[in-house]
């Protein structure tokens, strides 16, 4: 995990590939002004994650994209409520996953290959993340360079996660990490679309009709979510039962 800016983590993401990212250092400072509502200090209810996979999932999306003086962090953004969310729902059941086998070693270029959900990815995963750690300081307890070295040794790959190779449970961790901090926030992450003011981009308007012959300009006014009313406020899909 490569230690690049914040600034060069958001431009990355329109590459065709991600270089994963753990310290972020530079940037302008991000919008301190965003408007927050009564849930964003409250405890996150997990439908899919229990307690001390909460705890893993929490501390190791904030390793990923840590608050700083640069930008929020994956906390302040709903990151791991965004995940459980997904993976609670028919994305994580597998609902439109190929699962009639034959279950062989692929190569890259094949995709995943796994007989696993991604809901079944994670629980295995993560019940011998725990394991491993059982007795001893939790992950979430440790030091940062040392949970960071932890997920250093995730994505260097050679450890079996119940039937999960570690570097392919560390890549999903981060895409879904990057998906819940940049996605709508109707989806569960990115609360109070923190990241996209950090970007500054606009949010999913419905048309820009009265800007399409207006070139070179700024876009300066608050972004909206797709799930927004006319007022603001935002509605989550009711088929992701997503906590705003």
């Amino acid at each position: 995990m490569s230690k690049i800016s914040r600034r060069g983590f958001v431009k990355s993401l329109g590459a065709a590939s991600l270089a994963p990212a753990t310290l972020l250092t530079q940037s302008p400072a991000w919008a301190a002004d965003a408007p927050a509502s009564a849930a964003d200090n409250a405890a996150s209810v997990y439908l899919y994650f229990n307690a001390d996979e909460a705890g893993f999932i929490e501390a190791a999306c904030e390793r990923l994209i840590p608050h700083d003086e640069a930008g929020p962090g994956a906390l302040d953004a709903g990151v791991p409520n965004y995940l459980d969310k997904q993976l609670g729902g028919s994305w994580g059941a597998g609902e439109r996953l190929y699962r009639s086998g034959p279950w062989q070693q692929g190569t890259p270029s094949q995709g995943y290959q796994l007989p696993f959900t991604p809901a079944e990815l994670f629980h295995n995963a993560l019940r011998a993340i725990l394991a491993e750690f059982d007795g001893k300081t939790p992950f979430k307890e440790l030091p940062a360079d040392q949970q960071d070295a932890y997920l250093k040794s995730l994505e260097a790959g050679g450890k079996d996660l119940g039937g999960v190779p570690s570097a392919l449970f560390f890549q999903t961790l981060l895409q879904m990490t990057v998906e819940g901090y940049f996605s709508d926030p109707i989806y569960g992450g990115n609360r109070n679309m923190v990241a996209w003011r950090m970007i500054g981009f606009p949010g999913a308007y419905a048309n820009y009709y009265d800007l399409v012959d207006k070139h070179g300009i700024a876009i300066d006014r608050e972004p909206t979510s797709i799930g927004s009313d006319r007022k603001g406020h935002i509605h989550p899909d009711p088929n992701v039962p997503a906590k705003l």
